[in-house]
C-alpha cells in the first residue's frame, strides 16, 4: 500500500502564493518504478477539477488551462511533488488533493490512472 499526504494549504489574499506538497510513502512505493502524481481540486458546491500532473513514466507534465502560467508542478523524482501556486484568485479556493498513479502518463485524462489518494488540504483565497 502507498500512503499519500498533502500539506501546505491555508488562507491567502488574492494575488498571493502558496506552495503545496504531496508526499508518498509506504513499503510498496519502491515497486512503482514509473508513476505519476496528480493534483486535483474541488471548490465548494462544484465538481472535481484535474489541475496538474507530473509523470516519471515519460517526464511529462500537464496543466489545466485555468492554472497554466500561474501554477508550477515539480518533484524530487522520489516521493515528493510540489505545486507552486502564484497569483491566486478566489476561484482557486477549494480542497486540493493529490494522488499517485502506477505507470500513469499525464494526459488530460490522468485522473483515471490514479491509484492512491490523499485526503486533501484546503486552500482559501479571499480578501
Amino acid at each position: 500500500q502507498v500512503q499519500v499526504e498533502e500539506s501546505g494549504g491555508g488562507s491567502v489574499q488574492p494575488g498571493g502564493s502558496l506552495r503545496l506538497a504531496c508526499k508518498a510513502s509506504g513499503r510498496n512505493l519502491d515497486s512503482l518504478r514509473y508513476y505519476a502524481i496528480g493534483w486535483f481540486r474541488q471548490a465548494p458546491g462544484k465538481g472535481r477539477e484535474d489541475i496538474s500532473c507530473i509523470s516519471y513514466s515519460d517526464d511529462s507534465t500537464y496543466y489545466a488551462e485555468s492554472v497554466k502560467g500561474r501554477f508550477t508542478i515539480s518533484g524530487n523524482a522520489k516521493d515528493t511533488v510540489w505545486l507552486q501556486m502564484n497569483d491566486l484568485t478566489p476561484e482557486d479556493t477549494g480542497n486540493y488533493s493529490c494522488a499517485v498513479g502506477d505507470g500513469t502518463y499525464c494526459s488530460s485524462s490522468f485522473y483515471y490512472g490514479m491509484d492512491y489518494w490523499g485526503k486533501g488540504t484546503p486552500v482559501t483565497v479571499s480578501g
